[in-house]
């Protein structure tokens, strides 16, 4: 069983919490996790570059003059990139297909991404988080006292809408759903910290595939 403390809002341990590794996938797996991660980072892309090439472009595919005799360099059809109005060379045509993953595969790649922080020791639980209206101030120093004001993901178990708007301003930290991480997030900044209710549903979750298994 691996141990994870548990913090108040003043930053000082309250006790800790275990979970099993079964729960997160009993062991971190690199290649799956930079999988993931190059995928998410593939599906944030525009994607809308597009250029002409010579099949685009307006002219006859006619050749201009003949190719012999009239003391000029030889010559194709006037949509050639070499030509001024002509297609470009190369050019990009568009979107182009995204990295896809299957869904387990992302699960996977986020348990072993939690399962890293924890081992780590970058993992945390918050016992209680209360803020009875937006407070920036507050959120900042809740993070020094935690240690995780260079940076955090703290995982909300439901909407918080007072959480999220303390915490939207602070620079390197990130407040999501539970549901909505990701390996990228998870492992893109120093500290995950997790609600106590968050936390025993990712277990609870773990637990849940296990048994199905």
């Amino acid at each position: 069983m691996l141990a994870v403390p548990v913090f108040d809002m003043d930053g000082k341990q309250t006790g800790t919490i275990e979970i099993d590794p079964a729960a997160l996938g009993i062991r971190v797996r690199p290649r799956l996790i930079k999988q993931a991660v190059v995928a998410y980072l593939d599906h944030q892309r525009q994607r809308s570059a597009r250029t002409k090439r010579r099949s685009d472009v307006e002219g006859s595919t006619r050749k201009l003059y003949r190719q012999k005799g009239t003391g000029n360099a030889r010559a194709g059809m006037i949509r050639t990139p070499v030509r001024r109005g002509g297609g470009r060379a190369f050019g990009k045509r568009g979107p182009r297909a995204t990295k896809e993953l299957p869904k387990k595969m992302r699960r996977l790649a986020l348990a072993g991404a939690i399962l890293a922080k924890i081992q780590s020791a970058d993992a945390m639980v918050l016992q209680d988080v209360q803020f009875d209206a937006p407070k920036t101030k507050r959120f900042a120093s809740m993070l020094v006292a935690l240690g995780a004001e260079r940076g955090c993901v703290l995982a909300l178990h439901e909407r918080d809408r007072n959480v999220y708007l303390s915490g939207r301003n602070v620079p390197k930290t990130e407040v999501r759903l539970v549901d909505d991480l990701n390996a990228y997030e998870v492992l893109r900044r120093n500290k995950l910290i997790f609600t106590r209710p968050a936390f025993e549903k990712v277990a609870a979750r773990g637990a849940s595939k296990r048994a199905g298994a």
